[in-house]
């Protein structure tokens, strides 16, 4: 709603501003006042106006103020400080139309892409790889069409590495540590399956032996690494046993990770791997395209000399491309794009993947159904395909959840692509990067690791797969939960066994996503589970039980939420929103109100952080709401309607929020 009154009011000052002054304006900036007295909308539009009119900036608001003032939904304009025009909306007008549910849509045309999750098949998930499943399940959310909002037509994707160095790793342990052929590998599993143990567990505790495996004889090292690169090298090829091995484990491992993530609420439409990038000769498209297009090319001495290369991002465009002229020396900072022994880096993998997204190879994928989730099918990328299948590529905007290591290799993409001459896609590629996740030394401690003097004194202990130490994704989860069952055990007795669960379920994993999303991407994360799941402060907890303490005084006052919102659209409510305790109401609405904004700068900013903190500001200014007005004792039938409706309208806007961060809100708490 709020945004709905701002655009018309924006609109109002364009036409103004045209018609006085006959000056066209763009975009207009509009603020939050510190102060609720100051108004609701604070505009610094005069001082744009007066560098253009050579005009002092108040006297130019004041001439505005009279006419912005006849806007809809607006109550009064004043003229503060040195020319800000602040804005007093109508209060009443303004909850009767939010009371109907009236709001600015949020969507658009064109396919838009999300990549996550992203975790190499060759191990359990940990508590790193949540961080990023959850901050992209949470940004596709924002952006997928609801009962809420039109969205946006949007794809997930989780890439799978299947022929990269780790699961290399694995298939060495195999082969090599355990001297298992293909036959017995496939039996090794049977029995992992027959015994209830994981495999994913299994290769997690075989990933790190065979990394310590690789140093732990000075005199082997190198034959070990070279065992590592033939094996790496056959995986690419196909057709061999250790390709085979490498199928079998990574597509075992994958379907694992797919039941994780989906106990976080975690879903994608496709899962386009590597092995096919590989054997659909993907790169040998993009390579041609890139050498004709003059962005990559051999380099004939230096360092690089033999590799094909690409100049790196962040350089002067202007300057002549290496290589090319006859005095030109070697360029030494280029990005290798295929190594002197023809293998293809990962940037160069990555741009053919990229190339594909936007519908820009003339090539595409096979399709085969995978995982069947409860309301729609995941498939999976393969050399032949089924018919018929859904269309994942050609998309308009794609966005990258990768971690900030990968910053460089992001730029490298989003440059080959503008060399190429692709500007406007390279423009509407986003990398949603972020920091990694540690753990707290309280919880690192409470998991079993031993710690050193040294690291105590750490504000974090880093997580590292390959020394084995880390929280796997599904003992975290399960901790989680279990640590909520104990407390809704304690608080709701009465209640039967599988609604506690349900609650637990829901309070659990609802505490795990309001963590990761809490904090803005670039921010290291040092976990710990006993903070995540406090009921007090900025936590997930606390805006869940915000919105149940809301249906609580539904229930009690046997008075249906749309109810009171239909029964205060038919009152005289300007009055009941007038001084100290009006203002006090009247706040809830307005933070409320902000809904779609706070939407549309979360999804301009690629940052899911800004729903958290809106979540936690709601949820904080309800039981505040709550604390101040007695609801259901209020005796002033007209005020009791207000009050009835005001926490209707912060528990549907707070379920909203809580929804596309994927939090259930529990029947309890």
């Amino acid at each position: 709603m709020y945004r709905t009154l701002q655009q018309g009011i924006q609109a109002r000052v364009r036409e103004v501003v045209q018609a006085r002054y006959g000056v066209e304006l763009g975009a207009i900036h509009v603020e939050l006042p510190p102060k609720i007295e100051l108004g609701e909308m604070a505009m610094p539009v005069a001082f744009e106006l007066a560098k253009r009119l050579k005009k002092a900036p108040r006297a130019i608001a004041q001439e505005l103020q009279a006419e912005l003032a006849a806007t809809e939904g607006v109550a009064a304009v004043e003229v503060a400080g040195a020319g800000y025009l602040n804005v007093k909306l109508d209060r009443a007008a303004a909850v009767k139309r939010m009371a109907a549910d009236e709001h600015a849509a949020v969507g658009g045309p064109g396919f838009r892409l999300v990549e996550h999750t992203s975790i190499n098949p060759n191990k359990a998930a940990h508590v790193g790889h949540l961080r990023n499943a959850i901050l992209g399940d949470t940004f596709q959310r924002m952006l997928r069409p609801d009962g809420w909002k039109p969205g946006w037509d949007t794809g997930v994707q989780n890439y799978i590495d299947n022929t990269g160095v780790q699961v290399a790793d694995i298939v060495v342990a195999m082969q090599h540590r355990l001297g298992l052929s293909v036959a017995g590998v496939r039996e090794w599993m049977t029995e992992a399956l027959e015994s209830n143990q994981r495999v994913d567990y299994l290769c997690w505790d075989l990933y790190a032996q065979v990394s310590q495996w690789y140093e732990a004889e000075p005199a082997e090292a190198a034959a070990r690494k070279q065992v590592r690169l033939d094996t790496l090298h056959a995986i690419e090829t196909g057709g061999n046993a250790s390709a085979d091995i490498a199928e079998i484990v990574s597509t075992s491992v994958l379907r694992r990770h797919l039941q994780t993530m989906e106990r976080l609420g975690v879903e994608y439409d496709f899962l386009p791997r590597e092995s096919e990038i590989l054997h659909l000769h993907f790169w040998e498209t993009a390579r041609q395209l890139m050498i004709e297009r003059g962005v990559l090319y051999e380099e004939t001495a230096g360092k690089n000399k033999g590799c094909w290369v690409m100049r790196r991002a962040q350089t002067d465009k202007a300057a002549e491309v290496p290589g090319a002229g006859e005095d030109a020396g070697p360029d030494e900072d280029a990005k290798i794009i295929v190594r002197s022994n023809g293998t293809v880096t990962y940037v160069g993998k990555d741009i053919a993947y990229h190339l594909w997204k936007f519908g820009l190879l003339g090539k595409d994928f096979g399709y085969a159904q995978f995982y069947k989730y409860a309301s729609h099918m995941c498939w999976i990328s393969t050399v032949d395909g089924e018919d018929p299948h859904p269309t994942f590529g050609k998309a308009a905007a794609i966005y990258n959840v990768i971690d900030s290591r990968q910053d460089d290799p992001q730029a490298q993409v989003k440059e080959a692509l503008r060399g190429m001459g692709f500007t406007a896609e390279a423009d509407r590629y986003t990398h949603l990067n972020y920091a990694f996740v540690g753990l707290t030394v309280r919880t690192a401690q409470e998991l079993g690791y031993v710690l050193s003097e040294q690291d105590k004194g750490r504000a974090y202990i880093e997580v590292s797969g390959r020394k084995g130490f880390g929280v796997k994704a599904d003992d975290l989860i399960d901790r989680m939960i279990a640590a909520a069952q104990k407390e809704v055990d304690a608080r709701h007795p009465e209640l039967a066994a599988g609604e506690r669960e349900t609650i637990a379920e829901a309070i659990g994993v609802g505490a795990l996503r309001y963590f990761m999303l809490r904090f803005t991407r670039n921010t290291i994360i040092a976990f710990d589970y006993q903070d995540a799941l406090a009921f007090d402060g900025e936590t997930g907890p606390y805006a869940q039980y915000a919105a149940v303490r809301a249906a609580n005084i539904f229930r009690r006052a046997d008075v249906a939420e749309t109810a009171a919102l239909a029964q205060v659209r038919e009152l005289h409510v300007q009055a009941l929103l007038e001084g100290d305790e009006g203002t006090s109401v009247w706040e809830v609405w307005l933070t409320a109100s902000r809904l779609s904004t706070v939407l549309e700068q979360a999804i301009t900013a690629a940052e899911p952080a800004i729903l958290a903190k809106y979540a936690f500001v709601l949820a904080q200014q309800f039981n505040n709401f709550y604390h101040r007005h007695h609801i259901l004792t209020e005796a002033d039938p007209a005020r009791k309607t207000l009050l009835l409706a005001t926490a209707a309208v912060a528990r549907r806007e707070l379920v909203r929020v809580l929804g596309w961060m994927g939090m259930a809100v529990p029947s309890a708490m």
